[in-house]
């Protein structure tokens, strides 16, 4: 991924060539501390509301998928691994979705954000010229 950043010359009226750079843009923030509660917009309720914050997480994987019968089947009896396990992992970290909850309707929306090291939810605020501790 890469950011683009154009300089131009404004001292002439006349348009001149933009001189485009690309920037690597592959950096991760280690630290992201989200509110509990944030007011966005609802589609239901159609006007901005205090929606509920909290972590998406994957529920439990389903058993009745074609693939996995599939699997299951063939890891039958003897024979040892039927298929490749995959290991070779690249990312070190993993995007955070958040789900927010509409506290009027109740009606739910995800909401991706970057990638990042430790996510916090609801943690304290920085102050100015404060230590930072772990």
């Amino acid at each position: 991924m890469y950011c683009t950043i154009q300089y131009t010359n404004s001292l002439n009226s006349y348009p001149t060539a933009k001189l485009v750079l690309f920037v690597p843009c592959h950096f991760t923030f280690n630290m992201v501390n989200v509110p509990k509660v944030r007011r966005t917009y609802c589609k239901k309720a159609k006007r901005h509301t205090i929606h509920k914050v909290t972590q998406y997480k994957a529920g439990k994987a389903s058993v009745h998928p074609q693939g996995k019968r599939r699997y299951d089947r063939k890891q039958r009896g003897y024979g040892g691994q039927t298929k490749p396990i995959f290991h070779k992992k690249a990312k070190t970290t993993k995007k955070i979705v958040l789900r927010l909850e509409c506290t009027e309707t109740k009606a739910r929306k995800m909401m991706a954000l970057k990638r990042c090291k430790h996510f916090e939810l609801g943690g304290d605020k920085k102050r100015k010229g404060q230590m930072i501790q772990f």
